[in-house]
């Protein structure tokens, strides 16, 4: 007999089946990678992302497994494999690249280990300055900035003290200058400054393909020094084999000399000649195109040879050729 299920325990079954996947697929990339797992507390990411890369010592050990908000400040989860890392370990993030990237870096200090799950606390870790953030905070401030009204503060400030020391008058007479070139330039700060996040954040849209670009060009600058120092061998070995031939011709020269004298007499006489070899070579090619018929008739030679014998020595050959 088919019985019905329970709806609300399949529901159940599956639920936990979906939360057991998920947990699996969070922690996968850890298990595969294998290693130690530890977690740092920071008063700020600074930019640091899941994935970024962990050194320890300035080698790379791991990479960041989470960045995560706990309370009032950052946890951040790694992982390091085929590395010590002491109960005295300090972190920092540390900026990777000119656009921004960052990386974890680890120093690890200690008489022992840091047991596994360790936390590193915020007293041993430090965040850096952020260039990009602090460009797109001075522009919002910027924007929100009453130049007009604070060069008129400034002024009436001065005014109020004009009747002060005078290093007090000269200090705030130099803050009333400041604020009317800052009020006169206004406009062009804004411009500046906006012209400036914009180029931040097409830097920051870019980085991966900058990030490649620098990369490749590492790797053709390797290329070249791989080629410079073929080159630097080529000539190397071309002037040993030089060194070494001036030291054969030195060596060799009495035998040389009347050898290349030989030569030059056999190419002159030749020179003399060229005539009547290029005749005698010319005039042999009918004789060895008929002599060469004299074996076409079979298994002996077959030939006739006009002017063996002269005519007047006898009836063979009376009439000549």
């Amino acid at each position: 007999m088919r019985t019905e299920r329970n709806p609300v325990g399949t529901a159940v079954v599956g639920i936990l089946a979906i939360l057991a996947v998920l947990v699996a697929a969070f922690n996968l990339p850890a298990v595969l990678r294998g290693g130690t797992s530890y977690a740092a507390e920071f008063t700020e990411s600074a930019g640091l992302q899941s994935g970024d890369l962990v050194t320890v010592a300035g080698v790379e050990a791991g990479r960041v497994d989470s960045v995560e908000l706990d309370g009032d400040h950052v946890l951040v989860g790694f992982t390091v494999t085929d590395a010590w890392v002491g109960d005295r370990t300090a972190a920092s993030i540390e900026v990777k690249t000119l656009l921004g990237a960052k990386y974890l870096a680890l120093d690890p200090q200690g008489d022992a280990e840091l047991a596994a799950d360790g936390v590193i606390p915020r007293d041993r870790t430090a965040s850096p300055f952020d260039v990009v953030e602090a460009f797109n905070g001075l522009s919002g401030t910027i924007d929100a900035l009453d130049t007009d009204q604070l060069a008129e503060s400034l002024t009436t400030l001065s005014d109020t003290f004009r009747g002060t020391a005078p290093e007090v008058r000269g200090a705030l007479d130099g803050l009333s200058r400041l604020s009317r070139t800052i009020a006169s330039r206004d406009e062009e700060i804004r411009r500046l400054l906006g012209g400036t996040q914009n180029l931040s954040a097409v830097l920051a849209d870019r980085n991966g393909e900058f990030e490649r670009l620098l990369e490749d060009g590492n790797l053709l600058l390797a290329e070249v020094q791989r080629r410079k120092d073929a080159i630097s061998a080529l000539l190397d070995g071309t002037r040993e084999l030089s060194t070494q031939l001036r030291g054969l011709v030195a060596d060799n020269t009495e035998e040389l000399r009347p050898t290349l004298e030989a030569l030059d007499r056999v190419a002159a006489t030749l020179e003399r000649n060229r005539d009547a070899l290029a005749a005698g070579i010319r005039d042999e090619a009918p004789f060895v195109r008929v002599f060469a018929n004299a074996v076409g008739n079979g298994r002996w030679f077959d030939n006739y040879i006009c002017g063996l014998v002269f005519p007047p020595l006898g009836p063979v050959n009376e009439g000549g050729c």
